[in-house]
């Protein structure tokens, strides 16, 4: 299991939370990693990789080094974003069958076939990826011209290897849990919330929190009894 911290967007509390969520909601044995460049206030059972000060690790791109050959992972790993909430047993997510699991966009739910992916949450076994890291460390500079960010550099270079989670266990909370054209309201803290109750299907496990509100800026109280 691991994650990425990188710069000052997210506080440390974002990895410590996603650490106790993975804890309450799996029974698979797992290590819990974080690479991040600066480790300062993680819990001390997350194993801490520290990322290289090179030009090219900053933003979203700084995911990628996940793929590097030198990360000292072994075995099946599974990534999560940090502004993910995480309520429901994820075992399923450990196993699913593919060499490569990522999420299908969320654009899927106002754009008939969709066909980007979302790198919010991934699944693979070590080894089997390095080449889209390889790669971008190759043509780092032409990559991020060309792409936007880095799902849209894995959605194209590992499209004979991508195998799409289940749409219903990994669902956006504001575009499929709430509803696409809900707005949000303020409380007196300046926590913002929606009008419209959560909708949890039957398979949903795993709420993704894409833009505004993080799930620390959230006073649902769903999102409140969930992320911690």
């Amino acid at each position: 299991m691991v994650c990425v911290k990188w710069g000052v967007k997210y506080p440390s509390k974002y990895a410590n939370v996603l650490n106790s969520m993975v804890k309450r909601h799996t029974t698979v044995p797992y290590q819990f990693h974080c690479l991040t460049d600066d480790p300062s206030g993680l819990d001390p059972d997350i194993n801490v990789i520290k990322l290289p000060n090179d030009p090219w690790i900053k933003t979203w791109w700084s995911k990628l080094f996940m793929f590097a050959p030198e990360i000292p992972l072994q075995g099946n790993i599974l990534y999560f974003d940090l502004d993910v909430v995480i309520f429901d047993n994820i075992d399923a997510l450990f196993t699913n069958p593919g060499k490569f699991n990522i999420i299908r966009d969320f654009n899927r739910c106002r754009i008939k076939d969709w066909k980007m992916s979302n790198s919010s949450v991934m699944r693979w076994q070590a080894g089997t990826m390095d080449y889209l890291w390889t790669e971008f460390q190759q043509r780092s500079t032409q990559i991020m011209q060309q792409n936007h960010g880095d799902q849209d550099w894995i959605t194209k270079r590992a499209d004979k290897d991508i195998t799409w989670f289940p749409d219903d266990w990994i669902r956006s909370y504001k575009w499929e849990m709430i509803g696409f054209k809900d707005t949000k309201l303020l409380t007196k803290e300046g926590k913002k919330y929606f009008k419209t109750p959560v909708k949890v299907q039957p398979d949903n496990r795993v709420a993704v929190f894409h833009g505004s509100p993080n799930p620390m800026e959230c006073a649902d109280k769903w999102v409140e009894d969930n992320w911690k």
